[in-house]
């Protein structure tokens, strides 16, 4: 720091090259054998070019004795901190990858490719053998470049035992593999109990006050990037959402009324310790998938909206499983708005999911469907020949580009489970009967059994306060006429154009 100046603020951050979180977790479901590892000190192992080294000075005392002068000193490798380590970090994990990959396998350098999150890589596959094979080839391919694998974890112990003591993670080093449980492991921050292979949600009840910035201390350690608690933490975000309407400051005591029901949220939360969720996304000997299709459940209320995606997959037997992948439940805005155009903000929400879900999923899938329990928003998007006002045809706009309009289908509210996603839901009942996690019933039917399509919705758009006025706008079209009579039109007055066209013939007698 020099003058107010820190000089690693004057670094280039370089390109974003790192997968997304969202996708590296995603796809980590995916396999029944899950595998993890990172790489050890993975910035130290990239190089600076020597032209650029003088970007990554400090000053240090000999020893660390601060009676002595300071010695200026510059780092030779990147380092952890530094603005332009990460997109160099994996610009070099990722040149490994292409430099080698007509050595190893399309798996191998996929993995390193899609499964790598900065240093930590989450990979799930099919088998064991594949699983101790990837683990062989992996570590041999990212030694090629420098990188050293190490704490590994797996959730199958034949695969563990293949694996030298030195390389497993601190929790499993240890172990007796035949008999001893293995540990609860973070996976990208997520709690991934490993000897039952499910991720797991440990709330620690922290006494914090009882003001905004406290209740948001609270609600931000919940960390749920899949939205597996949606539901459970949207009455949190609501009560925020109101001391911010209310006006309250961040230290400011909130009122007795909102504190009584902050307490009974916060001590239900306990009740999550005993909530779990299957890391993979087929249950055991599922067998080989022959169609996967994604569905998509939308809604929304006068305190929130969301949407919730789910996995259907059907084996070669005919089975279907269908797994939740991803929700979102958001807080209505401060400014009112109306239940058509929040529905509507429901569906694009719907849309954006599957549009991430189609590339991060990497699976040959099906046309995906989308589910409304609203026929106004079903109106909106089937619609052809109306015109409607800015927001919902921007909305309408975007759904019509990224799907089709036989993909969408009316469900009814009782069957939609999004409907927890616009309401929010008491730890007690989330866990005794919702259907968020499960899906609804009758996507495990065959497609004869789903609710019918509406062929013909009620059209009644003429009286929609978001339908745009008609203006009747006549236009005259003139036939082709002479010039000397384009000439006499021209002018605004007689006087005007005798003056002109003596001009004209005087201009005439001098040429």
């Amino acid at each position: 720091m020099f003058a107010g100046t820190s000089l690693n603020k004057e670094l280039l951050q370089g390109p974003d090259l790192t997968s997304t979180l969202l996708g590296v977790l995603i796809r980590f479901r995916q396999g029944p054998i899950a595998l993890m590892t990172d790489i050890k000190g993975m910035f130290h192992q990239v190089k600076v070019a020597q032209e650029h080294v003088n970007y990554l000075r400090f000053l240090w005392w000999p020893h660390g004795d601060i009676t002595k002068e300071l010695v200026e000193h510059r780092m030779l490798v990147h380092i952890f901190g530094a603005v332009s380590s990460p997109s160099c970090a994996t610009f070099a994990l990722l040149k490994t990858a292409d430099d080698n990959q007509h050595l190893y396998p399309e798996e191998v350098i996929n993995t390193i490719r899609h499964s790598f999150y900065v240093d930590d890589c989450l990979r799930s596959v099919q088998t064991v053998e594949q699983a101790i094979s990837l683990y062989q080839q992996l570590t041999e391919v990212c030694a090629k470049g420098g990188f050293r694998l190490n704490k590994w974890v797996c959730s199958e112990r034949s695969v563990l035992s293949q694996i030298p003591e030195e390389n497993r993670a601190t929790g499993v080093r240890m172990l007796d593999l035949s008999r001893d449980q293995l540990p609860t492991e973070r996976a990208l921050g997520v709690q991934w109990d490993v000897d039952q292979d499910v991720f797991t949600f440990s709330i620690v009840n922290k006494h914090k006050p009882l003001t905004r910035r406290g209740i948001l201390s609270i609600v931000s350690s919940i960390y749920d990037p899949l939205g597996f608690l949606a539901p459970v933490i949207l009455p949190a975000k609501q009560i925020l959402q109101h001391l911010c309407k209310l006006k309250f400051g961040w230290d400011e005591t909130i009122p007795p009324e909102m504190a009584q029901v902050w307490k009974k949220w916060t001590k239900d939360l306990v009740l999550l310790d005993n909530f779990s969720v299957r890391r993979c996304i087929t249950p055991k000997r599922f067998g080989e998938i022959r169609n996967a299709q994604l569905h998509h459940v939308c809604d929304a209320s006068e305190t929130g909206f969301g949407a919730v995606s789910y996995l259907r997959l059907t084996n070669s037997k005919q089975e279907v499983c269908v797994s939740f992948v991803i929700g979102k439940a958001r807080v209505v805005p401060l400014k009112q708005i109306t239940i058509p155009r929040l529905e509507l903000a429901a569906a694009v929400l719907a849309v954006c999911l599957d549009k991430m879900l189609l590339v991060q999923l990497g699976l040959n899938l099906s046309e995906s469907v989308f589910w409304s329990d609203s026929t106004t928003v079903l109106q909106y998007i089937a619609n052809t020949t109306t015109r409607f006002k800015t927001y919902v045809a921007n909305r309408v706009s975007i759904i019509r580009d990224l799907t089709k309009v036989t993909q969408w289908r009316y469900i009814s509210s009782k069957l939609n489970p999004a409907d927890a996603a616009s309401r929010g839901m008491k730890v007690g009942s989330f866990l005794k009967s919702s259907t968020w996690i499960s899906g609804p019933e009758f996507l495990t039917k065959p497609e004869i059994q789903w609710p019918a399509v509406i062929k013909e919705l009620p059209v009644h758009l003429e009286a929609d306060p978001e339908v745009k006025d008609q203006v009747l706008t006549c236009a005259a079209v003139l036939e082709e006429v002479c010039p000397t009579t384009k000439l006499l039109m021209y002018f605004s007055s007689w006087t005007k154009l005798k003056r002109s066209v003596a001009w004209l013939l005087k201009l005439k007698e001098m040429l």
